[in-house]
């Protein structure tokens, strides 16, 4: 599979793994406080994350310390701010205008991520953000009539996912290190933060299978979607995976509508077919021409069938491992994301 696809296809996949705990956060987060909730689902990814950590082969550069202030901004905005600020909207404007709100997270993450790091963003990209506001902008004022409304709650959301594109855009200077490790420092540092807070703001603990579902909720939403979402930004950058996450906000509001059936409508539908149009737009997005590779020695996860790494083994290695190496200087031309041998200047 070309790498462009393949990043795609992680991001997709993290989407889905993400867009499925929406109804459940707003179900079995129903009544229990925001910090409590957002608590427990990073309580659960950093479980499942130490759980999993023994027995993974995953491939990836070890954790250092010029990782730790990406992880502190990962943990207080993405683990802390975000999650906090989405439980609390949604259970204000329902799972379905919440999920699709979502969407808005994509903008964020693509501005941010030209912004900082200069990522390459071809009119495609803009299109497809363009369609995506203007779903954003739709659901809304759809959305303003309806009697479940509360532009507090639209508000608390939308600024969850600007948490979450600052999250992103800390992660990306992580992408290369070993995922689980990530989740699991991250998880544990906002689990640690709201839980404090929480006590201090003495929310009440929720029952027993509320707690459950939420902990199983952070396990796969926030865990296993993020373990993914690294792996996604490694071969297509920042910009271009949340731009394909955004799918994520249909999943959600998809189950949402099974959940809350009444509120399926016309404007509803509208908003949808914006949103998938900006997906469509950008996932069907093309990248080659001639650049040069310099020469440099780094760490990272790799394999020796991408045209990029020819070093030697003693023994023959198989499959994506890492250590560090060197590279010499190279001139080709090939199909490529923003990986990190292609954050070269356009």
């Amino acid at each position: 599979m070309k790498p462009i696809a393949a990043g795609v296809v992680l991001a997709l996949l993290s989407a889905a793994a993400f867009g499925v705990t929406v109804p459940v956060l707003g179900w079995a987060g129903a009544g229990v406080g925001p910090l409590t909730t957002a608590a427990l689902l990073y309580l659960g990814a950093a479980l499942s994350a130490f759980v999993q950590a023994p027995l993974s082969t995953e491939a990836g550069a070890p954790l250092t310390r010029r990782e730790v202030p990406a992880l502190l901004v990962m943990a207080l905005a993405g683990a802390a701010a975000a999650p906090t600020a989405l439980a609390w909207g949604l259970q204000r404007t329902g799972p379905v205008t919440g999920g699709l709100l979502l969407n808005l997270e994509a903008v964020w993450s693509v501005v941010l991520a030209g912004l900082v790091f200069r990522e390459h963003l071809g009119r495609r990209v803009f299109l497809a953000l363009a369609l995506m506001t203007l779903g954003g902008v739709a659901l809304s004022l759809t959305a303003s009539g309806s009697v479940g409304f509360s532009g507090a709650g639209v508000v608390s959301v939308v600024l969850a996912t600007v948490g979450w594109a600052i999250d992103n855009t800390a992660s990306r200077r992580l992408s290369e290190v070993r995922p689980l490790l990530v989740v699991a420092v991250k998880g544990g540092l906002g689990a640690l933060l709201t839980l404090s807070l929480a006590a201090l703001w003495k929310e009440q603990p929720p029952e027993g299978w509320r707690a459950a579902a939420l902990l199983a909720a952070g396990a796969t939403g926030y865990g296993l979607s993020l373990r993914i979402y690294l792996v996604a930004q490694r071969r297509i950058g920042a910009a271009r995976t949340a731009s394909v996450f955004s799918l994520a906000p249909f999943i959600g509001a998809g189950l949402g509508l099974i959940l809350e059936p009444e509120r399926l409508s016309w404007n509803v539908a509208l908003a949808g077919l914006l949103f998938g149009a900006g997906v469509v737009v950008h996932a069907a997005e093309g990248h080659d021409h001639s650049h040069r590779h310099p020469a440099l020695e780094h760490d990272h996860a790799h394999r020796h069938d991408d045209g990029h790494h020819t070093h030697q083994h003693p023994e023959p290695v198989l499959g994506e491992h890492a250590h560090p190496h060197s590279h010499e200087a190279l001139d080709h031309v090939h199909a490529h994301g923003e990986d990190v041998h292609h954050r070269h200047v356009h």
